[in-house]
């Protein structure tokens, strides 16, 4: 293994305990655990409460890849029993309750997007219904009985729905309990959280002291704001960017970002080292290092993570010729393809030729580019797919979606 200063280093990179008396101890214990030379056992939990990732929910896996990377065992633990309920650490009304079926619909696609950062060969995939389904009512009470309620009802989200006088029920207290045991059923060293789960994730020391383990280190990262560079990402704001969506999409995605919140990035969703980004800080501030192309920097890498390095390199190309060079309106009219059409047919039929002799000749003059690629051919056939830009001439634009 890797000294144990250059460990931390990476591993304590990102990491926000929201008090620097708690950030001390979490320090000190995980240097702790790397001095005794073993593999430490690693692991962050997920409720699978949607079918997609997004790059937000990348922040805590990629810090698990760092630990695997240095060789300590990582566990991606699905929360097909906690779904059930629905983490409220970062609500301030109650989370709609999934079944049990759209949970483990939504599981069978989660480990495998979580491929795309973590190591396959290297992760081991838990179910908390494992065992959390297996607790008796004498077991429920036998945890909630260290803790009061006065712990909870001092938590931020709960107390601001005191205020407004909204609901707070009872069963979104069992959360921390659950996630709590499952630090204990797997016997952890290190859990890792979003900065908002740090009360769950003290309850799992808490259990582990209760139950005669050592309790585990409690590393919290900060919340990915979205595209907006104001709220957090997800899907309901309409800010994020999908793990799955095309390179174009992702890489436009990301120059989009505003440039304060770069450095957040780096830190927290690409490969770059400690030291590397530190030097990308400084020469923006010094100004040697354009916004524009730490930005640009910072979307090959996230298309890369995805999509690979081709790819990565196809979406830049795509973006200059696209958006640096402004070649599209702003504003363009759409044509919806709902079975393959020829790329002839489909000139006429997205109205930007009169007739199919037309449109062959302007394919001949060079004159006609799907999503900023030359047409050379009148035999090219345009299935249905992502959202493309079908270009005639310089001035005449149809979004095939």
């Amino acid at each position: 293994m890797r000294p144990v200063d250059e460990q931390m280093a990476i591993l304590m990179q990102g990491v926000e305990l929201g008090d620097p008396q708690l950030y001390q101890v979490m320090e000190a214990e995980l240097r702790e655990r790397l001095s005794e030379g073993r593999p430490l056992r690693v692991y962050c939990g997920y409720d699978p409460t949607a079918p997609d990732i997004h790059l937000g929910h990348t922040v805590t896996m990629r810090k698990l890849r760092q630990f695997q990377d240095l060789g300590h065992e990582v566990t991606f633990l699905i929360g097909t029993f906690t779904g059930l309920v629905g983490d409220p650490s970062d609500k301030e009304s109650l989370r709609p309750q999934r079944t049990p079926e759209e949970l483990m619909a939504n599981a069978r696609t989660y480990a495998e997007q979580a491929f795309k950062i973590l190591d396959r060969e290297k992760t081991i995939v838990r179910y908390n219904a494992d065992w959390l389904s297996r607790l008796t009512f004498a077991d429920a009470v036998r945890l909630a009985s260290h803790f009061t309620v006065q712990q909870f009802l001092a938590r931020d989200n709960f107390a601001k729905r005191i205020d407004k006088g909204d609901p707070i029920w009872l069963h979104e207290f069992f959360y921390a309990l659950m996630q709590g045991y499952d630090a204990v059923m797997l016997q952890t060293d290190v859990q890792i959280g979003a900065t908002e789960q740090l009360f769950n994730l003290m309850a799992g020391r808490k259990l582990q002291e209760a139950f005669g383990q050592r309790p585990q280190v409690c590393l919290t990262l900060p919340i990915l704001v979205g595209t907006d560079g104001r709220m957090r990402m997800s899907k309901s704001a309409g800010n994020y960017i999908g793990i799955n969506e095309p390179p174009e999409e992702q890489y436009g995605k990301v120059m989009s970002i505003p440039d304060e919140v770069m450095i957040q990035y780096f830190r927290l969703v690409t490969r770059f080292s400690p030291d590397q980004i530190a030097h990308i800080e400084a020469d923006l501030q010094s100004g040697r290092l354009h916004p524009r192309d730490a930005k640009m920097m910072l979307a090959r890498e996230i298309v890369s993570i995805f999509h690979g390095d081709e790819a990565a390199a196809r979406a830049e190309e795509h973006f200059k010729t696209v958006f640096q060079q402004r070649e599209l309106p702003p504003e363009m009219t759409e044509y919806t393809l709902l079975t393959p059409l020829s790329i002839v047919d489909l000139i006429c039929a997205a109205g930007l030729a009169p007739s199919k002799r037309e449109a062959r000749r302007l394919i001949e003059q060079g004159g006609v580019k799907l999503e900023g690629h030359t047409i050379q051919s009148a035999d090219v056939v345009v299935e249905p797919g992502p959202s493309r830009v079908l270009q005639v001439g310089r001035r005449r634009f149809v979004r095939v979606v």
